[in-house]
């Protein structure tokens, strides 16, 4: 299968292919629980997600920087209040932009070819990968748009953590990595463009180095095996009972005890 534009996101080149975002699915990260059900769900198209408010932030600032806001904008109509005008939220996110733009250093790191598609194989599956600013020879960088880039995340028995690793984005720069070697026979470093969505934005370039790539990678190597039987249909998906796909997919066949409700912690 040839990916391009129009093809990337579908449900055929989802089957075809892995991606960092399917892979989270199945596997999740600190931040994010995993449910194999939700990911075959996902994968099949027989449930969709419905867009935060704050996804929808982050893909108004994406979809400027690859310059198809104005599409973005006709897709959505959501974006905007029965007057015609914007909602706060994306009156908040032009903010964001005029930020960033006036920052010669982070345009730098933004002024490489947009949205590249690249595929590879890695750990026994296809891969496919979108790069929101690939400076050929230089750098891979991928823009964030969050709440908050020093805020940290607690995680039990591991403590404080920074949002790369919460969210899973050293697994995003590990994979996309690996894939442009193998395309280029470059090895490049990977770095995020953040910025936040407070009032007074903050921006960083973020280089997030090979030692915690090296350590993402094998993280997905190691989970490799069961994601792609559960994907293959070789395994039965688990269920994480905790996610909106779950509560409303959920069969009642017996009560639980008291206990079950603590279990988790």
């Amino acid at each position: 299968m040839q990916l391009t534009d129009s093809n990337y996101y579908s449900k055929e080149a989802d089957k075809e292919y892995m991606s960092v975002s399917q892979f989270k699915d199945f596997a999740g990260t600190y931040g994010k629980l995993p449910c194999e059900f939700t990911a075959i769900e996902k994968m099949e198209r027989r449930w969709e997600e419905e867009p935060s408010t704050a996804m929808m932030v982050g893909s108004y600032v994406d979809a400027y920087f690859e310059g198809t806001l104005d599409r973005f904008k006709a897709e959505n109509p959501s974006l905007f209040k029965k007057d015609g005008s914007l909602k706060a939220e994306y009156i908040k996110a032009d903010s964001i932009i005029a930020r960033i733009e006036r920052d010669e250093y982070f345009m730098k790191y933004m002024s490489g070819q947009k949205q590249v598609i690249m595929t590879g194989e890695l750990f026994g599956a296809k891969w496919k990968i979108k790069i929101d600013s690939y400076l050929p020879d230089v750098a891979i960088v991928d823009l964030k748009v969050m709440s908050s880039i020093t805020e940290l995340k607690w995680v039990k028995d591991l403590g404080y953590l920074d949002f790369v690793r919460y969210w899973g984005y050293d697994i995003q720069g590990a994979v996309y990595q690996e894939i442009v070697r193998q395309n280029t026979g470059k090895k490049l470093p990977f770095y995020i463009a953040g910025a936040t969505k407070q009032d007074e934005p903050d921006i960083q370039i973020i280089h997030v180095t090979d030692n915690y790539l090296q350590e993402a990678l094998s993280m997905v190597e190691a989970n490799m095996p069961r994601v792609l039987a559960v994907k293959n249909g070789e395994r039965e998906p688990d269920r994480c009972e905790l996610c909106d796909c779950c509560r409303h997919t959920r069969v009642l066949t017996k009560p639980i005890s008291i206990a079950d409700l603590t279990a988790g912690i």
